[in-house]
């Protein structure tokens, strides 16, 4: 066992399986990431967009990461981010500006609306895997293909089921915490009465990284 033993420590443990599975499944099976390569990450702030950040850096790849809002880039650079960037719509821009020829990888976690841009912003030979919806707009109207794609990006997706964490990974990523290796991407924590709260803060997108609500 971890020898966590605060409330928030103990919190932290039941956060993180979902998360994990998220994340590690996106790098490993959506995008196959390997270290050297770059990363961008679309939806940074959000909890898979930082915990993904976290286990990007410890597997070696150079993480871009983008926010809405210019006072989180700290937080993005404080979990390791190489490059935060203020998406302004055009990310694309943006990281050809760093690199010229791309992203080797990206991840699309805020949805159908950036996906577009998220593809631009990608290498050719590329991948980018499509996780998330963080906008709840789910598809892509008059999805035409070879007018939507750029040539040769390539596109995956991840969803992912709890049981997709193997114990060895999960486990491995906890006494990485325990030993101050890696970090979990907390925002806050509530207590059961202040769920509401917790719910206003998560649909106005006033965190960065994971709620968690303390049932105990």
């Amino acid at each position: 066992m971890i020898p966590f033993c605060s409330e928030l420590d103990w919190a932290t443990l039941g956060a993180i399986p979902e998360m994990l599975q998220t994340a590690y499944g996106s790098l490993t099976v959506g995008l196959d990431a390997r270290a050297g390569q770059t990363l961008l990450i679309r939806g940074g702030t959000s909890s898979i967009g930082m915990a993904t950040a976290v286990l990007a850096k410890d597997r070696g790849l150079t993480v871009l990461s983008t926010t809405r809002r210019p006072d989180r880039t700290a937080a993005l650079e404080a979990v390791g981010v190489d490059h935060a960037l203020v998406d302004d719509g055009d990310v694309a821009a943006q990281v050809r500006a760093i690199l010229p020829d791309g992203v080797d990888l990206a991840l699309e976690l805020v949805g159908t609306p950036t996906l577009s841009d998220t593809l631009r912003a990608t290498r050719v030979h590329g991948v980018v895997c499509f996780t998330g919806m963080l906008s709840n707009e789910w598809t892509v109207p008059d999805f035409y293909p070879i007018d939507y794609l750029p040539d040769g990006v390539r596109l995956t997706a991840y969803g992912g089921e709890a049981s997709d964490l193997s114990a060895e990974v999960l486990q491995g990523f906890l006494d990485a915490v325990a030993a101050g290796r890696l970090s979990v991407p907390i925002d806050r924590s509530y207590t059961l009465d202040q769920i509401r709260e917790a719910h206003r803060d998560m649909e106005e997108g006033r965190a960065t990284g994971k709620l968690v609500v303390v049932t105990g």
